[in-house]
């Protein structure tokens, strides 16, 4: 019988069908089966390794995060060192005190004043971390605190639809509903108007995702926001 032998590490980031481990010592768990003597991935996820159990965190539907990306991502928890923020990925993100304003922010000074826990930010990130931890920036153009407004999450794959070629599709919507957009790259998207406006976005915004693939896109938004307006 061979020798069991992993053949991933913990976080890796692994396709359906990849080999993760040889030998009978370990055991499939959740998005892993077994084939014969090898463990193997049902689908795109994050590898976690407990023992000798072998389990993926799925991946599909979440934000795979690229450095210079600018993400919107909501402030979870803070500590003495910065925020901890959320961004539609199964990674950690930091913002830490020295990125978080063009400002000093001395130690011990009280971080609820920049940014509190549940707050929306426009924030770009820096690098990724081989143990996929995110560094984020607020230093940048248009890098700011989201005040008010209304949160659509999405499908990361699909803001290259939202936006449209050339900026064309966000650009229509914002124009026909007169609310300002942001696309962040990780799915979560800001808009801000008058709240009829924001909602009426936010369904047009909703029906792009679920029916992306379909042709003729651009003229059913366009109707189904017109058709909107007049209610």
């Amino acid at each position: 019988m061979n020798k069991s032998k992993l053949k991933v590490s913990d976080n890796d980031i692994v396709v359906p069908g990849e080999l993760l481990a040889q030998g009978m010592n370990y055991l499939p768990s959740h998005g892993t089966y077994r084939l014969k003597e090898n463990i193997l991935s049902s689908k795109l996820g994050l590898v976690r390794i407990d023992g000798k159990v072998i389990k993926l965190i799925p991946l599909s539907g979440k934000y795979l995060p690229k450095k210079g990306d600018v993400i919107i991502g909501k402030i979870k928890d803070i500590n003495f060192s910065g925020w901890r923020v959320e961004t539609n990925s199964a990674y950690v993100a930091m913002l830490s005190m020295k990125d978080a304003s063009s400002d000093y922010i001395p130690k011990g000074a009280d971080l609820t004043k920049y940014f509190e826990v549940g707050d929306f930010i426009l924030t770009k990130i820096t690098n990724v971390t081989s143990q996929n931890l995110i560094d984020l920036s607020m230093k940048g153009p248009g890098l700011k605190k989201l005040n008010s407004g209304r949160i659509v999450i999405i499908d990361p794959t699909k803001v290259p639809r939202i936006i449209g070629k050339r900026g064309s599709m966000v650009s229509m919507i914002k124009n026909s509903t007169k609310c300002n957009i942001i696309v962040g790259q990780n799915g979560v998207i800001w808009i801000k108007g008058e709240p009829e406006d924001e909602y009426i976005a936010s369904e047009a915004i909703k029906i792009i995702e679920k029916e992306s693939h379909v042709s003729g896109l651009t003229n059913r938004i366009n109707e189904f926001i017109k058709s909107e307006k007049v209610k």
